[in-house]
Formats: structure tokens, sequence, C-alpha cells
């Protein structure tokens, strides 16, 4: 008997601004649909939180364009992330046929987490991923569910935590890459990763720490890379590219070892 082939799993990260803009979340969603055989979605929270906040009188607090997580707002992302956004996209993806089950890290016990320490920078109630329980997931793909995880986290003593969507996606296809044949997208408006004006296509460790160090890749594409990096040591196929190429067998930038 030859060896049982491992099935291909991918696990797709939407954020940034698409989630934002009802057009592209739909046409991200219907090339979501199209991409055949297992696959996990994970999105982030845009700019909902901030918005829904306001009208509520809850001002969003940053230090160093990460926001800060008080009591009061993460009422309002748990709402919105786990609630309004999550079960949006699920219900937009049963209209295009995929049996879709919108989770947050507590619902089964998927991602237990920690708080995280309040030095040298008090977060508040941020949540850095412990592990991922990949049982549930395991049998939701297997049964040709798609799960579609919320940026949300638990400590396991009954507390919510805000945890970053792009964490999330790397630790939950690292943790899979078990069992399956594992590819990770981060999706997001741009091609790719960018040098002035023009798509790396391809990219390893040493190019990534020199454009970093020249200031090229900066803000919110170091963690984005680092978690890519990261994934791609545990054999995790892994590619950062524009939410219009998800279906596309290769677009975007590629991270190589």
């Amino acid at each position: 008997m030859g060896e049982a082939v491992m099935k291909s799993l991918k696990v797709i990260k939407i954020g940034g601004k698409v989630i934002d803009d009802e057009q592209k979340l739909n046409s991200f969603l219907k090339d979501f649909a199209s991409i055949k055989g297992p696959k996990i979605l994970v999105h982030g929270g845009g700019s909902n939180a901030t918005k829904i906040g306001e009208r509520l009188g809850i001002e969003a607090k940053m230090i160093d364009g990460r926001r800060i997580t008080d009591a009061d707002t993460l009422e309002v992302i748990t709402m919105v992330y786990g609630g309004l956004i999550n079960k949006k996209i699920v219900s937009k993806l049963q209209s295009l046929g995929i049996n879709a089950v919108g989770l947050t890290g507590a619902d089964l016990n998927i991602i237990p987490a920690r708080k995280r320490n309040p030095e040298p920078i008090d977060f508040g109630w941020v949540g850095d991923v412990e592990t991922v329980h990949t049982a549930w997931l395991s049998q939701f793909l297997d049964s040709g569910v798609v799960p579609v995880l919320a940026p949300l986290t638990h400590d396991q003593q009954g507390q919510m935590l805000n945890t970053n969507a792009d964490t999330i996606a790397s630790s939950v296809v690292a943790a899979l890459s078990n069992d399956f044949e594992t590819e990770l997208l981060y999706c997001f408006e741009q091609p790719g990763v960018m040098n002035n004006g023009k798509l790396i296509t391809v990219m390893n460790l040493l190019l990534y720490r020199y454009l970093k160090d020249g200031g090229i890749i900066t803000d919110g594409m170091i963690p984005k890379l680092d978690l890519g990096f990261s994934a791609l040591k545990k054999g995790v196929k892994v590619s950062i590219r524009s939410f219009e190429d998800v279906a596309k067998l290769e677009s975007g930038t590629k991270l190589v070892k």
C-alpha cells in the first residue's frame, strides 16, 4: 500500500479595508466560495469597531497604531467581530452555497489565550494565543463545513480577549499542518509586498530583513511577514496577495526559505 496522500487545506485571512467595503467583500467571498477543498476563513475587524464605538461614545485608544482594548472597547469588539461581521460573512457564504460556521476562539475552546503582560505597554484585554485545539476544526473540515474565525480568543476563566487576526490565521495553519498539506494566504487591498510601487513576487528572510532595516517594509506588513516566515518554517506554503487574487494558484508575494 502507498502512503496516504494528505489533503490540502487553505487558511485565508481577509482584513483591512475589504471588510469595510460591501462591494469588495462580496466580490472576495464569491472568489473564496469558488476555491475547492477544505478551507478556513479568518477575518479582521476593519474600522467597524471604531465606528460603532464612536456611536456609543467609546473612543478608540491607540499606541503606535495598535488598539488598546479597555473593558468598554472589548465589549464593542466582541459584539462587532464575533457578532456583526462574523455573522454577515457566514450568511453571505451560505447564499453562495458554502456551509459555513462562525466561531470565536472561545467556541468549542478552539483557541485558549493568555492576557498579554502589561509591561512595558498595557494593551488591556489583548490575548496571545497559547494553543489551537484542532480536533473540532478537523471534524468540521472533514464534514465539508467551512469555519469562519473571528479575531477573539478566551482565557478559559470566562474572559474574552482581543487577538490579532493575522496571528490567529498563522497559529491555526501551523497547528493543522500535521494533518493537512497547508497553505496560508494573507489577503488585503495591495497586490502583495511592495518595494517603491513594484510588487516583490518572491521574498526570503534575507530580503525581508534588508527591506525592513531600510524602512521600506513598515507598520502592519511587519507582523504579517514575521508570522508568515514562522509558518513557513513549519512547512506551510505562504503568500501575501490582493483580495482579488484569492482563488488564483500563484499570485502576490510568495515567501520562500
